[in-house]
């Protein structure tokens, strides 16, 4: 697009970026316009929407059906970027089907809990020379804390 037609396209990398659900009205309306004026980023984006349906899938057999279908979409639409994404997943494809089993789902708060825990532990732990006694702090860290009747009389 050129001159005029270019101004609205300036500025609109979040709105492309995020879910439709997650948008103001101001931000559908933008999105709207974007995806009537070019086929292409049309679907690039319809593409990156339905993609997200991966993650609500609970057996890895419907996860991978569903993934190759995906595949199978990409084939005629000559984007680049999305075959490179897609030979991606490929390669991560064991933490991916991990991750469709309920049991294994893991909140992010907590997984960043733990980071962030542990980042503290290695700022105190500046100047140990010994990883294994590091991995020994983080670990005891985890543990839930002695009675005090046992911290008084060993025996």
């Amino acid at each position: 697009l050129q001159g005029q037609d270019r101004s609205y396209i300036k500025g609109q990398r979040y709105t492309l970026l995020s879910n439709r659900e997650n948008l103001s009205l101001d931000g559908r309306k933008a999105l709207k316009k974007l995806l009537a004026a070019n086929k292409r980023l049309s679907t690039a984006y319809l593409l990156k929407e339905s993609f997200g349906q991966l993650w609500s899938y609970r057996t890895e057999r419907g996860a991978r059906a569903f993934f190759e279908h995906w595949k199978q979409s990409l084939r005629w639409q000559r984007l680049v970027p999305y075959q490179k994404f897609a030979r991606m997943i490929e390669r991560h494809w064991d933490g991916i089907a991990a991750y469709c089993t309920p049991g294994n789902k893991v909140s992010l708060g907590l997984v960043e809990g733990l980071n962030n825990k542990i980042r503290v532990i290695q700022r105190s732990a500046y100047g140990y020379r010994d990883e294994d006694y590091l991995k020994l702090k983080v670990i005891a860290s985890f543990l839930p804390a002695l009675p005090q009747n046992v911290r008084l009389d060993p025996h």
